[in-house]
């Protein structure tokens, strides 16, 4: 639930709901002036990291080595763990066997494969253009520059038809080549059928062979566990390995299996189970090590959806934490999310999330970097008018769909259709229906009628 809160200055309040001395006791008058109005959007929020990545194990076996502790600041691709595995390892020679031992191509059946050889011109070219390159250098020699221009363009000419030449005989003889073999095909055009299936399925033997062995090389190379990022190691694994645990398991058997799940990115470490230490055995999947990038910390809040429209992507605001008491911190938006959640009023709520800056306390020292997870109260500055036509919020009456405040016009009460901008705690600022100095109801305005005397 998001609460509206506003920043009037004090002297404005006074200045707006300076009472007349001839009002009745149950009426207040005040002139209109101009005044800022800040409407500020207050809602719950929960510190976050830049990143959060959970690291496990490819496969089971057991920690030959852990390099990190506790606590420890790690850098991108630094080691963490190694994991011997010999399971891994036989099914990577298993995969290499297979691979080797894969099904040769089978010759065409009872079709004649003529394919007619290309001249080898390799040798005579290179001698033709070490030739072509000794005539420039001869021909830059030459003093003259028109007869020098005249001979290197004749080189080049000749040179270029040597080329076209050596093409057009590559040409001729691959034409030949896809003749004869076209005339073939039509004669044993009763076979193309059955050598077609075989080939592909000789194809198809071969990619999975080679996709066995991708798969177990990646499972033995993934044995050396490192850091996808920069950040804080928590070590830490749950009991018997968890679900995901047996989910990698299962998939450690299939062939093209051994691979390490995808990151967990959901933050935290696995508390409550068997500390990660050398020597101890591990399943597949089970959580060796969690990466946390403090870097730049994040803010998650959640806003009703009577509020999140006015929230955008550069707004300000400030932040208290529960577990620093008497500091406020800096942070703006960086996204607005689309996703309703459901709201603890009835209605639905949305995430926007946030980049959290420096803090300091009351008295200017600064604050401590807060941790992920802790809990906060985030103050978003949705709407500010530096100098609005400012009312106290007690001079507006809600009337159905329209604001309504009374102007005392010629000594009598005149029913005024207002329209709001920036609602602060105290004071709104009015848009339009109102001027400076005109004279308003500011207390008692719910029992004012239109015509009523006032003083």
């Amino acid at each position: 639930m998001t609460i509206r809160r506003g920043i009037p200055p004090l002297l404005v309040l006074l200045a707006l709901t300076g009472c007349s001395a001839e009002a009745p006791a149950a009426v207040q008058l005040a002139d209109v002036k101009r005044a800022p109005v800040t409407e500020v959007v207050e809602a719950p929020a929960t510190i976050g990291a830049r990143a959060t990545a959970t690291l496990r194990s490819p496969a089971q076996g057991t920690i030959a080595h852990l390099y990190v502790r506790e606590g420890d600041h790690v850098r991108k691709g630094q080691i963490v763990a190694k994991i011997r595995s010999p399971q891994a390892q036989d099914q990577l020679k298993q995969a290499r066997r297979a691979s080797k031992s894969a099904a040769p191509a089978t010759p065409s059946l009872g079709r004649p494969n003529v394919r007619l050889a290309s001249f080898d011109t390799g040798a005579f070219d290179r001698k033709v253009a070490a030739h072509f390159a000794k005539a420039r250098r001869e021909a830059k020699k030459i003093d003259d520059a028109q007869a020098r221009r005249q001979l290197l363009s004749a080189i080049g000419l000749a040179e270029a038809q040597h080329k076209a030449q050596t093409r057009a005989l590559k040409s001729i003889t691959a034409q030949l080549n896809r003749s004869i073999n076209s005339v073939l095909a039509g004669v044993t055009s009763g076979f193309g059928g059955l050598t077609s299936s075989m080939a592909s399925l000789q194809a198809a033997s071969k990619s999975q062979a080679k996709a066995a062995v991708k798969a177990a090389e990646s499972a033995v190379k993934s044995l050396t566990v490192k850091a996808p990022f920069g950040g804080v190691v928590t070590l830490g694994r749950p009991s018997g390995g968890g679900a995901a645990s047996s989910l990698n398991g299962l998939l450690s058997q299939l062939p093209t299996g051994g691979q390490q799940l995808p990151a967990d990115t959901s933050g935290g470490s696995a508390s409550g189970g068997t500390p990660v230490a050398t020597g101890v055995p591990v399943s597949a999947g089970d959580p060796i090590v969690t990466v946390t990038d403090i870097s730049e910390l994040t803010l998650s809040a959640d806003i009703d959806e009577t509020d999140v429209l006015l929230v955008k992507k550069g707004t300000k605001a400030t932040v208290e934490l529960d577990a620093v008491p008497g500091a406020a911190y800096t942070a703006r938006v960086t996204g607005v999310g689309v996703t309703p959640m459901p709201g603890t009023t009835g209605g639905v709520s949305y995430p926007v999330q946030l980049t959290l800056g420096a803090g300091r306390f009351d008295d200017g020292a600064a604050a401590p970097t807060p941790k992920p997870g802790m809990s906060a109260v985030t103050r978003l500055t949705v709407r500010e008018s530096p100098a609005a036509i400012a009312a106290p919020a007690s001079a507006i009456v809600s009337s159905g769909r329209e604001s309504v405040v009374w102007v005392v016009r010629n000594g009598t009460a005149e029913r005024r259709v207002v329209k709001l901008g920036a609602q602060g705690e105290a004071v709104v600022e009015v848009l339009t229906g109102l001027s400076v100095g005109d004279r308003i109801v500011v207390k008692g305005a719910d029992s004012v009628r239109q015509g009523q005397q006032l003083p």
